[in-house]
């Protein structure tokens, strides 16, 4: 019965890591995402859909998704700035002590490229 406890809490140690790294991995998708866009406005869906394909398919479920993207910095060598949230479930670990869910959160950081022009820039630079 010990060994069978041991198990369930490895199981679910493993469980909460997994969903962390992939929820990093997903913010730096979605950050490079919206970085090579034009404008706010779709810098701010690519980083939302990426953020939302990359958890589907590295097979992490949340019962909520918050993407956040920054783009006040969203000029030739500037960055954007991404900050994905997903409430993860733990239902099935309850048993332990552990909560029904736990809310993740990461940021990602991306640079805009120093030789690309922007929307509504005048600067002239290349694209």
């Amino acid at each position: 019965m010990l060994v069978m406890l041991l198990v369930f809490v490895a199981v679910v140690i493993h469980r909460g890591v997994d969903a962390r790294l992939r929820l990093e991995d997903a913010a730096h998708q979605a950050a490079r995402a919206a970085s090579v866009e034009r404008t706010s406005a779709t810098a701010t869906a690519a980083a939302q859909s990426t953020a939302a394909g990359a958890l589907s398919s590295a097979g992490v479920t949340c019962m909520s998704l918050n993407v956040d993207t920054d783009t006040s910095g969203m000029q030739s060598g500037g960055t954007v700035s991404v900050t994905v949230s997903c409430t993860v479930d733990f239902g099935d670990a309850l048993l332990l002590g552990v909560p029904g869910w736990k809310l993740l959160s990461t940021t990602a950081v991306e640079p805009v490229d120093t030789w690309r022009s922007i929307s509504g820039n005048t600067s002239g630079g290349g694209s």
